[in-house]
């Protein structure tokens, strides 16, 4: 096992480096809680547009056919915060959503043989309000062009 080099004799504690890492921790802190509520505000927003998207897509083709309008108006949003971050989930309790997406082969529970297309309206919603959430939120806390 190899062993140490001797200590430096002039060798100072801290080697005389200076740190201002408490100032810009604090400057951070400062900075998070003032942008808290205008990126809040953010969130909510384009939460609420990817919902209104969503319902928009799943309104006939080439998104899914909701006749009764019922899949369509189970759509919700809801955001919440922790004092640090901002979370928002879109979604709805509707069994049917995960197959109107993706499509469904083969045989359910109950039996029944199904080759069901997909009718993609979720995913082509996020790709639409994404670039538009991230240069909103970029321009919010100081990042965007």
């Amino acid at each position: 096992m190899a062993s140490l080099p001797p200590a430096r004799p002039s060798a100072r504690p801290g080697g005389g480096a200076s740190s201002n890492a408490a100032l810009i921790a604090a400057q951070f802190e400062v900075r998070a809680v003032s942008t808290l509520p205008e990126v809040t505000g953010v969130v909510r927003h384009y939460a609420m547009l990817l919902e209104t998207r969503i319902k928009a897509k799943a309104s006939g083709r080439p998104g899914p056919n909701a006749p009764t309008g019922d899949y369509r108006r189970s759509w919700t949003h809801e955001v919440s915060s922790n004092g640090v971050a901002v979370t928002a989930v879109v979604g709805t309790n509707k069994p049917q959503a995960r197959r109107l997406e993706f499509g469904f082969v083969g045989q359910d529970s109950l039996g029944r043989v199904y080759n069901q297309p997909p009718f993609p309206h979720v995913g082509p919603a996020v790709e639409e309000i994404r670039p538009l959430f991230l240069v909103t939120l970029g321009e919010t806390i100081g990042d965007g062009p």
